[in-house]
């Protein structure tokens, strides 16, 4: 059965499939990055894991992994397949593209970044289907978005499209690590909401879902940060719904498990602030944490459907 390798590599685990022509998962896996050991465990254990997953290809498919595809995160060139930089993973300048490659005998490897690599998934076959604009931002540890475009995802001109995160919401605001003052990751990411409800709880181990379920209990100081994040995230969106008019926003990751807890407010703070634009769908990501995987076998099929271009030229 043809199939190919699709690995999503987090900052403490690895998500994998084999995936069938018609989308199929014929095969899952789990495995620990063992990024405690350094950046070259890191990179020996996913070639490693792609070398088992081709195995079990082999003997349970009658043949092996046709190509592979691999979303990381951090800052990826994906058109020379280097995994440039990840602070999580500790990571400088890895060929990522060629060293799988070439533990997998010669089969073609395409590069993602991870958020980038969901959004293809969700806007191909998620929540975002049938959509020739869509703009898909998952809210968690930080923000970052995917611009879809019929049917890919735009990249940018150096690698950096979609960092809807670092769109300035609050001027003069909380500094971020990005070295701006006021970002929307600053204020709207699944981390700011829990590091506010811990300080207006005074419960230092609350988080955002806790926070979640105090709105849903009517507690006025939840009710207060929750809205204060809408507000954010509402003026953030607007910003790039004025620049990109998506027919479609996507919101996923740990904040928009809320569900109508967060799609409720955000979509009346949404309509207040849009005037001459066009108001999209907002709605929550169908895929969950299987996107990344999804996305990563949907780009080493794209290898396959377009032999006449390397394996350079896609990415996500």
């Amino acid at each position: 059965m043809r199939h190919v390798i699709a690995l999503d590599v987090g900052g403490t685990g690895m998500k994998a499939a084999l995936v069938g022509a018609d989308g199929e998962l014929l095969h899952q896996a789990r495995r620990s990055t063992g990024r405690e050991r350094g950046p070259d465990s890191v990179v020996e254990s996913i070639l490693a894991f792609a070398a088992d997953l081709r195995a079990h290809g082999e003997d349970h498919f009658g043949e092996p992994a046709a190509a592979a595809g691999v979303a990381v995160p951090g800052i990826v060139d994906a058109d020379r397949g280097i995994a440039a930089y990840a602070a999580n993973l500790g990571w400088r300048d890895v060929p990522l593209r060629s060293l799988l490659s070439e533990r997998l005998d010669g089969v073609p490897v395409a590069l993602g970044h991870d958020v980038r690599t969901g959004g293809l998934a969700e806007g191909r076959i998620g929540a975002g289907r049938g959509a020739d604009r869509f703009l898909f931002v998952p809210l968690g540890t930080g923000i970052a978005g995917a611009i879809g475009i019929d049917g890919r995802v735009e990249a940018g001109a150096h690698g950096f499209a979609g960092e809807i995160g670092h769109v300035v919401v609050r001027p003069q605001g909380a500094p971020c690590p990005c070295g701006q003052h006021g970002c929307l990751e600053r204020y709207a990411s699944a981390a700011a909401v829990s590091e506010a409800w811990a300080t207006a709880s005074g419960d230092r181990d609350a988080d955002a879902a806790d926070c979640a379920k105090a709105v849903e209990s009517g507690d006025p100081r939840a009710r207060a940060v929750w809205q204060d994040a809408v507000d954010a995230l509402a003026d953030g969106l607007v910003t790039a719904l004025t620049l990109l008019d998506p027919r479609i926003l996507i919101i996923g990751g740990g904040l928009a498990e809320a569900g109508e807890t967060l799609f409720t407010p955000l979509r009346a703070a949404v309509e207040r602030r849009v005037t001459f634009q066009k108001l999209p769908s907002i709605v929550p990501a169908a895929l969950g944490d299987t996107a990344g995987c999804l996305g990563a076998g949907l780009l080493a099929w794209d290898l396959l459907a377009t032999p006449t271009h390397p394996a350079s030229e896609v990415s996500a």
